[in-house]
């Protein structure tokens, strides 16, 4: 029997699942992961990994996409929103 962790396609369908994750429930969270486990599946597609080590990579992954998507899409910390006129008017 194989360890699910060693299937490329597992780690395709989990990223699938994270991508549409984030549709429901915006705001970058699952995008992170889910880009973390589309890469495993490219790895896991190459060669084998031990559960450790999958998960391990998996959270590597994972911290530098949520950190290159923070760096792009987040407001810049020197913009403060001004507002110039009331929502009643």
């Amino acid at each position: 029997m194989t360890d699910w962790w060693t299937l490329w396609w597992i780690w395709g369908a989990a990223s699938l699942t994270l991508g549409v994750a984030e549709v429901i429930v915006p705001g970058y969270i699952f995008l992170g992961f889910a880009i973390g486990a589309m890469v495993m599946a490219l790895v896991v597609f190459v060669a084998a990994l031990s559960l450790p080590a999958a998960l391990v990579a998996f959270a590597i992954l994972s911290l530098i996409s949520f950190l290159v998507l923070r760096k792009y899409f987040s407001l810049p910390k020197s913009q403060i929103t001004i507002w110039d006129r009331d929502i009643n008017d």
